[in-house]
């Protein structure tokens, strides 16, 4: 029987991908104690980037925040792997952080990066309410068009 958060999930028409592995020298996560640190996750779809290039130079705010929402869906497949299988042990959402493909004149980085934010409400409820930092960049691997990682506390 599929548990709160992955009931939220289905209400939300969410299904959650298989983990992509990392692209480079790093682990997708490291869980320290009640703390789980996700990797920053890009847009993907299928292991392909689905959402390239920068905000405002092709990227429309609205289609930024679609990136957003998916990086932060990939970011709960490993939140899920590292909790077991069971988001329903995640406690809060402590932290996320969004990195923004966008030329130095664009300034509407918090504007895209609720994409996420608002995906983490919608799931954990007053739980999801999170510190967050948003900035932007010049490039991103893949020529992603933003980039999410995160920090959870779980129970054990």
């Amino acid at each position: 029987m599929p548990g709160r958060i992955e009931t939220k999930l289905a209400e939300l028409g969410i299904a959650l991908p298989q983990p992509m592995p990392p692209v480079a020298n790093y682990v997708p996560y490291v869980v320290l104690g009640n703390l789980v640190v996700i990797s920053g996750q890009i847009p993907a779809i299928d292991g392909k980037v689905a959402i390239t290039g920068k905000l405002s130079r092709g990227v429309s705010i609205d289609r930024g925040k679609e990136a957003a929402r998916l990086c932060f869906i990939n970011v709960l497949g490993h939140l899920k792997a590292a909790c077991g299988g069971d988001l329903d042990r995640v406690r809060r959402v402590v932290r996320l952080g969004g990195f923004i493909a966008a030329p130095p004149e664009f300034t509407d980085h918090a504007q895209v990066m609720n994409g996420a934010s608002d995906l983490a409400v919608a799931v954990f409820g007053e739980a999801g309410r999170h510190a967050r930092s948003t900035v932007g960049v010049s490039a991103l691997p893949a020529d992603a068009s933003l980039e999410v990682e995160g920090m959870f506390e779980i129970d054990w």
